[in-house]
């Protein structure tokens, strides 16, 4: 029973913290981030003002609520790529399955909510933060395949920085695309050879080293 009802209580957390983060995308998007309030999106998802600040303690995360598995999506695909297959192999991979899932995290939020991140500069400077840290994460994750092969300490950062850009350029263009409205299957198909030409131009840039490619 206390298992049962640990799942139970679990499970309505999960539904109260997606509850307000509805609601509070909604009014974002409605009436712009910076002019929405706490106490709004509190009555709107019908919880007390602190519930919002306990579930979300920074503002800015009630709109990009998946920033914990933004920043750490090139991490985890590098630390779970299959036997043999290079870090840069695994990223191209990842890449072209997030565009074929249409994925929130590769960019695909359709045109109202990219124009609400667009419009706000808190969030934009906080999207820019979450590349900033999805680009750290992947140097750590790096640095552990580095590591096994004795390679310079300097190398895994660098292979990242170049990585992390070509993702935060990849992600911009999808963006981009979306606030000129594109529907998704034609940004998807937009991508995909633009996608391949960057990895392509990673591939000659790294060459042989194993921080990226062994």
């Amino acid at each position: 029973m206390g298992t049962e009802s640990m799942g139970l209580r679990e499970s309505k957390k999960q539904e109260t913290r997606q509850l307000i983060s509805d609601h509070a995308t909604r009014l974002f998007m409605a009436q712009g981030f910076e002019q929405t309030t706490i106490a709004e999106i509190a009555t709107a998802a019908r919880v007390a003002k602190k519930t919002v600040t306990n579930y979300f303690p920074r503002k800015e995360d009630l709109a990009l609520d998946h920033h914990e598995q933004f920043t750490a999506s090139l991490a985890v695909a590098v630390a779970g790529r299959a036997e043999g297959e290079s870090p840069l192999a695994a990223l191209r991979r990842e890449f072209t399955a997030a565009l074929d899932a249409r994925d929130p995290v590769a960019g695909f939020a359709g045109p109202d909510f990219a124009r609400m991140v667009a419009d706000s500069p808190t969030l934009t400077a906080r999207l820019r933060d979450l590349h900033d840290q999805r680009e750290e994460a992947l140097a750590v994750a790096l640095a552990e395949t580095a590591a096994a092969i004795e390679v310079s300490s300097i190398a895994p950062r660098a292979a990242a920085a170049l990585l992390g850009a070509a993702h935060r350029l990849l992600f911009r263009r999808i963006q981009e695309l979306t606030l000129a409205g594109r529907s998704d299957d034609v940004i998807a198909a937009t991508l995909a050879p633009e996608a391949a030409h960057v990895f392509d131009l990673l591939e000659g840039a790294f060459g042989g080293s194993p921080t990226a490619t062994a």
